[in-house]
């Protein structure tokens, strides 16, 4: 069995920012299970993936690009402390769940300068080159409710990115 659209592929990895810290793995831990061809993935690392089999190991520099794009300084932004909830302590690094017209995205607060609160939407590695160390470990069919829903269910998956991104963003607010 190959890698292709609507297979259920598992990954152990280790993922490399573009300054070679390891910034996450599955060592030690569960191999990652996504959803091949539902944007589970970024699409430079998708695209090397196709046709694999398990067993198969490579390492490859996915391009800023085909990663989580460039860096955009239109979406960095000043905003009011009034723009905030009033019991809320606000501090760099903190995260929060935001709407736009492309619907919702993850914002983190850069700096607080008194009632100026400075926050980034980029996602966190846009403008980084991300290199990747890969064995695919298992290949599956995905379920008709898999397909349905655009992710992996059940062990090894890291579920709908939503909900982990409101989680963390739960966690954050705490």
């Amino acid at each position: 069995m190959k890698v292709a659209n609507n297979m259920v592929v598992s990954l152990d990895f280790t993922l490399w920012d573009d300054q070679g810290e390891v910034i996450d793995t599955s060592e030690g831990g569960e191999p990652m299970a996504y959803l091949h061809g539902h944007l589970n993935l970024v699409p430079g690392l998708e695209k090397a993936l196709e046709g694999k089999v398990v067993g198969d190991t490579f390492k490859i520099t996915v391009p800023a690009d085909e990663a989580f794009g460039p860096r955009d300084e239109d979406l960095v932004e000043v905003l009011d402390r009034s723009d905030f909830p009033d019991d809320l302590e606000l501090e760099p690094g903190m995260q929060f769940e935001a709407e736009d017209e492309d619907g919702d995205s993850i914002v983190t607060i850069t700096a607080v300068n008194g009632d100026e609160i400075t926050v980034d939407s980029n996602p966190e590695f846009a403008g980084m080159d991300l290199t990747y160390e890969v064995k695919v470990v298992e290949i599956r069919e995905a379920t008709p409710e898999e397909i349905e829903h655009g992710h992996v269910h059940g062990e090894g998956c890291d579920g709908d990115l939503d909900d982990d991104f409101e989680e963390e963003f739960e966690d954050d607010a705490k």
